[in-house]
């Protein structure tokens, strides 16, 4: 869900029982305190033991929708930022805000490709070499804000990690402390998805761009100055060709962020990094597997949500983790995972399938099983 945009229906679940099967399942990871798996994604190195169970009050998105003590009634529409909580949570609903504006525009981009096709087939033609450049001059500065917001969105990005694994608590307690930033990391996975499938699909966007580099590399040949030139320069135009040639730019952002965020904060143990992801992709998971939670999604868009979100957490913490996501140590149950998306319809999971089988890092190691190398065939 976009920040501005009408999001999935609140997902009320009742306590289940102690005793009943929907509770089992719960305690064999199927939800509510993630009895087995929750643990173990939250667990902790170093000597400090496991972490308390994931405890989210629905219902958020569908990853606030697991709690297994609910107080009957209680059950609010949306998770709302504590005072802690407020001044990062007010500097990604700023970047949130103008995502919707972004996907919007992505999704109307038709590009030029009339006027360039014109332009091409009469070279000589300057009527129709000027209205191509006029077509194309608009839509490029429109790439080049997009790719400006990336950056802002990476920004963001990073501030919720560091709210989500500083000391003293765990990732789980995090996520159950800060679930308004919780929150908010879910919609930029969920936007990051949902731009990068727009992009796939539209092969305007790189025809567009190159043909505005090649034409400004002419005209530089013949000692031309254009006034668009100004706006995207040379070193601008190398850095959006790069961020564009990406089959899933924003994913790439993404990744690299938090590849860098690992890095630089050296004295941060690793695993409070790849606990947050982890717990929140088991969360995902149990949403989507379980008929009970299941039933309750009346949408395509809430479970579209909730598997982009999956999708997104896995790859994050597959550039992350040193052994990766598809190892058998792995915190994630990536058989799980691949099998809950490849049970959807093929149009609405397809990208995302292709999504792990392209942009992560580790699914060819000699580590991954061959079964799960064969349910991303």
């Amino acid at each position: 869900m976009v920040r501005g945009q009408p999001g999935p229906p609140p997902v009320c679940l009742p306590p289940p029982q102690l005793g009943s099967s929907s509770s089992k399942e719960m305690a064999r990871g199927g939800g509510g305190e993630l009895r087995q798996e929750g643990l173990r994604a939250g667990g902790r190195a170093g000597g400090r033991g496991l972490t308390p169970p994931l405890r989210l009050s629905p219902p958020w998105t569908p990853l606030r929708a697991l709690r297994v003590s609910l107080p009957p009634g209680l059950c609010p529409a949306d998770a709302q930022p504590t005072e802690a909580e407020t001044a990062v949570w007010n500097q990604v609903n700023a970047v949130l805000e103008e995502a919707q504006t972004v996907l919007a525009e992505l999704q109307s981009y038709t590009g030029a490709g009339q006027e360039i096709r014109e332009a091409i087939q009469n070279p000589g033609d300057l009527r129709l070499q000027e209205r191509a450049w006029s077509a194309v001059c608009p839509l490029v500065a429109k790439l080049k804000r997009f790719y400006e917001f990336s950056l802002r969105l990476e920004n963001a990005l990073r501030s919720l990690l560091e709210a989500l694994t500083s000391p003293p608590y765990a990732p789980t307690q995090h996520l159950e402390r800060e679930q308004a930033l919780a929150k908010q990391f879910a919609e930029i996975l969920h936007f990051t998805l949902s731009f990068d499938e727009l992009k796939m699909t539209n092969p305007a966007i790189q025809n567009d761009f190159s043909y505005y580099r090649r034409t400004i590399s002419r005209n530089r040949i013949n000692n031309l100055q254009l006034d668009a030139e100004s706006e995207v320069n040379n070193e601008m135009a190398n850095r959006m060709s790069l961020f564009y040639a990406e089959a899933t730019p924003m994913l790439k952002t993404l990744s690299n962020a938090t590849t860098k965020f690992v890095s630089e904060n050296k004295t941060l143990p690793i695993e409070d990094t790849t606990d947050c992801l982890s717990t929140m992709a088991c969360v995902c998971r149990v949403m989507l597997e379980t008929p009970e939670y299941r039933s309750r999604f009346t949408n395509t868009e809430t479970l579209l949500f909730c598997m982009r979100v999956m999708v997104g957490v896995i790859i994050l913490y597959d550039h992350v983790h040193p052994v990766g996501a598809f190892a058998k140590t792995s915190k994630i149950d990536m058989k799980g995972c691949i099998k809950v998306l490849k049970d959807q319809p093929s149009t609405s999971t397809e990208g995302l399938l292709n999504a792990l089988r392209y942009t992560t890092r580790h699914l060819n190691d000699d580590t991954t099983s061959k079964q799960i190398r064969a349910l991303l065939q």
